[in-house]
């Protein structure tokens, strides 16, 4: 677990989270409302998802109507993503969390499983550290060496 996390607020901007990444070599960042409470999780791929083409969908024309042949709310959502300016708008809101005691099985099958490659550690509700995949990666070689 890493300790002394870099965090942001919802109001952090996209262009001071790329900087903030790029300066301190991080792959992602708890967000963290007024309170410290813990409200998302952003990640480079919420950057990069931000600026990847826009998808315009398939439409079916029958008669005189227009039915999309996939959901209007994944176009509003792309423009939405497209459009953010603020880490609130791209961040996840869902955010699996573990607490202290959390082996390092159970850390890396949530990984695998739900396909996230950070996890905040949560003690008493309040951010105590983050789990990324290089913590797990130092975990392994650490019982590999005690054995």
């Amino acid at each position: 677990m890493t300790t002394g996390v870099i965090t942001v607020t919802p109001d952090t901007t996209v262009e001071e989270l790329g900087r903030l990444f790029l300066d301190k070599g991080i792959s992602g960042a708890p967000v963290l409302d007024a309170e410290g409470n813990l409200y998302g999780i952003v990640t480079e791929n919420d950057l990069i998802r931000q600026n990847r083409r826009f998808h315009i969908p398939t439409v079916l024309r029958l008669f005189d109507a227009f039915i999309p042949l996939e959901g209007s709310s994944s176009i509003e959502e792309e423009i939405r993503l497209m459009s953010a300016s603020k880490v609130a708008d791209i961040c996840t809101r869902d955010v699996i969390t573990v607490g202290p005691g959390a082996s390092l099985q159970d850390i890396a099958t949530i990984m695998s499983d739900k396909g996230v490659h950070l996890i905040p550690v949560l003690q008493e509700g309040k951010l105590s550290g983050i789990i990324g995949k290089i913590d797990l990666i130092k975990g392994t070689m650490g019982e590999v060496q005690k054995q």
